[in-house]
């Protein structure tokens, strides 16, 4: 079974086998996971999100981001994710204060919630932050999607996009970037990404009238909620097996923790929002944004597992779709 972070880890080894060093550079991404609470409960869900989750990040914690987020200038996107971001209370003045420093932010959604109570005028609110939304749609039928997210899910996805069109979102020209991101859902890895775009655009501009800038793919982490579901299936080994024999050595060479910083709802901080979901720290001191200065007191050396081959797998996976 895969090791969670180990020096003599099959990942590590892989690494070494094609000489592949894996470090951090410049910071360029801030990923923030300000909660755990979510109007959904995802079976590919990496976080184990759900309407009962408690985690949040609280203001005081915020406020010590952006005093940090202020004096780097090599930062040039905050990524707010979670659960669902918007139900945290403190989420549009996180916004504000990063849009006021020039830096892109981007919202990962997953639509449904802009129809919950109070999210009535949240699709304004990130059209006039030109907040860059990237959206959660694991197929563009309806019984697939349901089978990953839970019934109507579908049917209120296509009603949030197509009022995240009226707004400007994935408009030509309206500087409203909207993406979307398929998974798959079972054990196999995604397929080609701009094939899989050139299907989506047609299927919901045909089908609904929907437009959208790019479609992400990424591949489904064996942790968490969707292990679960490979236990349950039998199909746990075979996948992990699939994993880490479709090893691309130029996909780990791009993989995203070379360039990004996540930091959890209590502050601390990890190479990935996977790490994070694992409790794997970084392999140094500091280990919470109460311990530094400035983000380049961040330790280059990253903490590797076995999980990793999900990112590495195929053409790759990161939060910004494929990477080869």
């Amino acid at each position: 079974m895969y090791t969670a972070c180990c020096d003599d880890s099959v990942f590590k080894k892989t690494l070494g086998r094609y000489n592949i060093p894996v470090t951090r550079s410049v910071i360029g991404t801030l990923q923030l996971n300000i909660t755990k609470k979510c109007n959904q409960a995802c079976i590919h869900c990496h976080v184990n999100a759900a309407p009962g989750r408690t985690e949040m990040m609280d203001k005081n914690t915020i406020d010590r981001i952006l005093d940090l987020l202020s004096y780097d200038n090599n930062i040039h996107t905050v990524d707010i994710t979670g659960g669902a971001p918007e139900l945290n209370p403190e989420f549009r003045y996180l916004v504000e204060k990063i849009n006021s420093m020039g830096k892109k932010i981007i919202d990962r959604c997953n639509l449904t919630v802009l129809l919950e109570n109070g999210q009535e005028d949240t699709i304004e609110f990130l059209a006039q932050n030109l907040v860059h939304i990237i959206a959660s749609m694991p197929c563009y039928t309806e019984e697939n999607v349901n089978r990953q997210r839970g019934n109507d899910v579908y049917e209120k996805s296509i009603s949030v996009l197509k009022a995240l069109n009226l707004a400007g979102y994935g408009k030509a020209g309206s500087g409203l970037i909207l993406d979307l991101v398929y998974n798959p859902g079972s054990g196999c890895l995604p397929g080609e990404q701009s094939m899989l775009e050139a299907d989506y655009k047609q299927q919901l501009n045909s089908n609904y009238g929907i437009e959208f800038n790019n479609l992400l793919t990424m591949t489904n982490m064996p942790i968490m909620r969707f292990k679960e579901m490979l236990i349950n299936e039998g199909m746990l080994e075979s996948y992990t097996s699939l994993l880490e024999k479709s090893f691309n050595p130029q996909a780990a060479s791009n993989v995203m923790c070379r360039e990004l910083l996540s930091v959890a709802w209590n502050g601390n901080l990890y190479n990935c929002d996977f790490n994070q979901a694992l409790n794997i720290p970084l392999k140094e001191k500091p280990q919470t944004i109460w311990d530094i200065a400035d983000f380049n007191d961040i330790p280059s050396e990253i903490s590797h597992g076995d999980h990793c081959f999900a990112c590495t797998a195929g053409n790759g996976s990161s939060c910004c779709g494929a990477l080869a």
